[in-house]
């Protein structure tokens, strides 16, 4: 059988320009290959150009060009403006565009980059994977815990594939939904993912769009649902092309990583468009359940509506159609419940927020750090207000910011598990000096108690890769500019920050040193050890805890309870009938206490509880218990 050729359709919106040409390679059969590879796809020697083929893109309504090509066999099947579609196996059609007779670039939609974002793009088809899927009808935020992990330093071989193989871990620990870093196309080998510049294709070093499709499928087999962390305040600093087709970026003040994107300027129509259908991709084409929005604060939106309140009613639509939960994360630091607030009350309609203020207040409480923005979280009574009131700086002074920052959270109307918290994650450990984790610092006994306020407390609780075993591999923060001089630019630009902080900048790795990035891979070798089995083990007993005890997934701040003595440094929070007593000193203490039944409990060393009357407990150093309800 002889497959019929097929047109395939290319589109570009370029606003401004007076030609917009097609460029593409047809695909030719490799020898001794079953498969079909593209044989020029570089395009940007002089030789490798004059085997190009070109051909003149029509200029249609809204600066929207389209062009159509003969497919040959097929396998480049049909683009529509989302980058074409291919085989999603190593097929398709390489393109790009040329614009004013400069190029040519990758597409602005390109869903492959296989030779790097300053190369061609290649078609994929999202349509041709054979979702395993169909039973999965998707998961709520509330009552969930949320894994962070980086896919090149989660596993040795960094991959998506590689890292469906551990999903049987994360379900162990009581894991619903895994969080990837952002995965967009970026120029280099690794990176954290925030200067990513093609922002519908997966990084090829991660496997691909289809590693993508199997990853996602896995997940769901295993029960744990995908949010995938996407940047749409700012692109990096190499191969961002944007500009030669259009405004995508704006007039306005540019963010920490660069120019503003453009969300309220003349011909931001299309590039809002741009932003919500990269978010509807994610969810429609690869099944994912959820994003985290990186950075919201940085978006520069002067609209009566704002993007992110349009965007929630697009998911909202599209959850409806696909009738499964789809959830929308902001990580913002403006302490503003209106994120959260529904669309109905006039809030954005996003389903949570991330709370730094609850990493500080745990992270002050365990180190006794007390270096820039930590300082205000230095007293035991911010974490015990974090508990109870969601943010410590809800319209309070802020001495880092130097002014008042924040809005109170309406803790009678608002369900605690809007809030996303966690004593550790890729920002608050690879933004220090050295990346050191919280197990650089604390014993294990210090680390239980991080578990418990975080696993047990009111809020959706998330873990960051290697937490949850004491993981004493560093998390640094590494990139792989081809460019020297950007290289030297991050570089630099890291020990100013650091200086603000009082961080020593002598001791900051370079982040373009290979080895940054190789020591930031975790070490799963480290789960044969007795203590971090320990740890993990805990870990483990706090994640049976949440699913058998309801107290613990209970959303409402009313039925949090908090105690504490500043002087002799303990805590104790109930949540309903159960509660959790926190000896953050160095000495035994005494802590008042309910008669319920230890239900687990750690220490730095030995036991936990080393005496017990009517009403208290004496705690050990370092030390933490949870407590059922009495009987």
């Amino acid at each position: 059988m002889i497959a019929k050729p097929q047109n395939v359709t290319f589109e570009v919106w370029a606003p401004a320009a007076t030609t917009v040409d097609l460029v593409f390679a047809l695909p030719i059969p490799i020898p001794d290959s079953d498969s079909r590879e593209t044989a020029i796809v570089r395009a940007k020697t002089p030789p490798e150009r004059a085997q190009l083929q070109f051909r003149g893109m029509e200029r249609g309504e809204g600066g929207w060009w389209r062009g159509t090509v003969d497919g040959g066999d097929g396998t480049g099947g049909t683009g529509d403006g989302t980058g074409g579609t291919g085989d999603g196996a190593g097929g398709g059609m390489d393109y790009g565009f040329r614009v004013d007779g400069e190029g040519p670039y990758p597409d602005p939609r390109s869903r492959r980059q296989p030779h790097g974002v300053h190369e061609l793009s290649r078609t994929f088809d999202a349509g041709a994977h054979s979702w395993q899927d169909a039973a999965w009808t998707g998961r709520q935020l509330a009552g969930s815990t949320i894994y962070e992990l980086h896919l090149g330093t989660f596993t040795p071989e960094g991959t998506l594939d590689a890292a469906s193989a551990r999903l049987n871990h994360l379900k162990s620990i009581g894991v619903n939904f895994v969080e990837l870093l952002p995965v967009n196309a970026f120029n280099g080998t690794h990176n954290w993912g925030y200067d990513g510049v093609l922002w519908y294709a997966v990084h090829e070093g991660y496997g691909g769009p289809a590693a993508y499709q199997r990853f996602v499928d896995a997940c769901h087999a295993a029960g744990i649902g995908v949010i995938q962390d996407v940047v749409y305040n700012h692109l990096g600093p190499s191969g961002n092309y944007l500009p030669v087709f259009g405004p995508y970026l704006g007039e306005a003040g540019g963010t920490t990583w660069g120019s503003s994107v453009n969300l309220d300027g003349p011909d931001s129509d299309p590039v809002r468009a741009y932003i919500i259908e990269n978010a509807l991709m994610w969810m429609r084409d690869y099944h994912v359940d959820g994003l985290r929005l990186d950075a919201v604060h940085a978006l520069h939106d002067e609209r009566a509506t704002h993007l992110l309140e349009e965007l929630a009613a697009e998911v909202a639509a599209l959850s409806a159609s696909a009738g499964r939960p789809l959830t929308l994360i902001a990580e913002s630091d403006l302490n503003d419940p209106q994120l959260i607030t529904p669309r109905e009350a006039g809030g954005y309609g996003l389903d949570a927020q991330w709370s730094d203020d609850f990493h500080h207040a745990v992270h002050v409480a365990l180190t006794g750090e007390t270096v820039g923005y930590y300082a205000d979280f230095e007293p035991l009574g911010a974490l015990a207000k974090v508990l109870t009131r969601g943010f410590f700086h809800d319209g309070t002074y802020s001495s880092f910011r130097g002014r008042v920052h924040g809005r109170r959270i309406d803790t009678e109307r608002m369900p605690a598990w809007r809030l996303v918290v966690g004593s550790q994650n890729h920002d608050q450990i690879g933004n220090r000096a050295t990346g050191d984790r919280l197990t650089a610092q604390l014993d294990a006994g210090q680390l239980a108690i991080a578990a418990a306020l975080t696993l047990l407390g009111p809020f959706t609780p998330m873990l960051f890769m290697g937490e949850e075993w004491g993981a004493r591999t560093p998390w640094q923060f590494f990139t792989s500019h081809p460019e020297p001089e950007l290289g030297e630019a991050t570089a630099k630009g890291r020990i100013g920050e650091f200086a603000r902080m009082g961080w020593d900048p002598n001791v900051v790795p370079d982040p373009q040193d290979p080895a940054t990035f190789e020591r930031s891979r975790l070490d799963w070798d480290e789960l044969a050890e007795p203590g971090h089995r320990r740890v993990l083990a805990f870990y483990r007993a706090l994640g049976a805890l949440r699913r058998g005890h309801p107290d613990f997934t209970d959303p409402r701040f009313d039925r949090v309870r908090v105690g504490f003595d500043e002087a002799e440094h303990w805590l104790r929070f109930r949540r309903g009938e159960t509660e959790v007593l926190i000896n953050f000193g160095v000495e035994p203490r005494v802590v008042p206490s309910g008669a319920g039944a230890v239900l687990v409990s750690l220490a730095a060393s030995g036991d936990a509880v080393l005496g017990r009357e009517p009403g208290s407990l004496l705690l050990a150093p370092h030390a933490v218990v949870v407590l059922d309800a009495a009987r």
